[in-house]
């Protein structure tokens, strides 16, 4: 098992330019540090340093004098605790150092809740003011707006003019399987918003395709409609998968 590890930690990582030329890279290998990343068991590799740390941090008994609990998911980690946030920075910091583990100077802060916002593992996280609850501020959850951005960004580059060689009801389904697997992560806390934006942003990219396989002039909004994208090519709607979801918990 050790030696399939060391195998997983040491292989190359194979990467594509633009021009589509792949090439290998060894820099886990060469450095002797990280894991490759983008591979599917990098998670899990991942969690083999992490363990270190988040044993130690039980074990000096930090969580219990800082009240301080991490919650991570691989490499990417977030201690809450109150009242103690710089001395479990200056702790954190430290231990990083002797387990020569190298911090994300970029993504680690100290964030106030509910003054101010952070964003884990896709989500943000503070004070929201859903419009069902009168205004009245909660804390929450909703997807991050990078995360929306990088979603739409793939369901722009799904509809590229180069797929235009495809059939409609094709490349629906493909989009559908897209904005099913983007909604079953989705799916806590405040999405109606962000569900609302993807769906926007779906309908115009597939009226903008379907114009150009046409050759056909215009945004496409009166060619076609909502009712044709949903009932003829059977495109999902966002906001129906949340309804679907919310009676499923009910």
């Amino acid at each position: 098992m050790l030696h399939l590890i060391k195998m997983w930690l040491t292989m190359p990582v194979e990467e594509k330019d633009d021009k589509g030329n792949k090439s290998q890279t060894t820099v886990a290998k060469d450095t002797k540090r990280g894991t490759p990343q983008g591979a599917p068991i990098s998670p899990l590799l991942s969690n083999l340093y992490m363990r270190r740390f988040i044993l130690g941090w039980k074990a000096l008994g930090h969580e219990n004098v800082l009240d301080g609990h991490i919650v991570n998911y691989a490499d990417d980690f977030v201690i809450c605790c109150q009242g103690s946030a710089e001395a479990a920075m200056r702790i954190m910091r430290e231990m990083m150092a002797k387990l020569k583990l190298t911090v994300n100077e970029e993504k680690t802060r100290i964030c106030c809740i509910p003054e101010e916002t952070f964003n884990f593992l896709g989500y943000t996280i503070g004070r929201y003011y859903p419009t069902m609850k009168g205004g009245r501020a909660i804390l929450g959850t909703w997807p991050s707006k990078k995360s929306v951005e990088k979603f739409c960004a793939t369901i722009s580059d799904r509809t590229d003019q180069r797929w235009l060689w495809e059939d409609a009801e094709e490349l629906v389904k493909d989009i559908n399987r897209k904005l099913t697997g983007w909604a079953n992560y989705f799916s806590v806390g405040a999405v109606r918003r962000s569900y609302a934006s993807v769906d926007a942003h779906t309908k115009h990219r597939l009226r903008q395709w379907l114009c150009r396989k046409h050759k056909q002039r215009g945004n496409g909004e009166a060619r076609y409609p909502d009712r044709y994208l949903h009932q003829k090519l059977g495109l999902i709607s966002m906001q129906q998968l949340r309804l679907n979801f919310l009676r499923a918990k009910v």
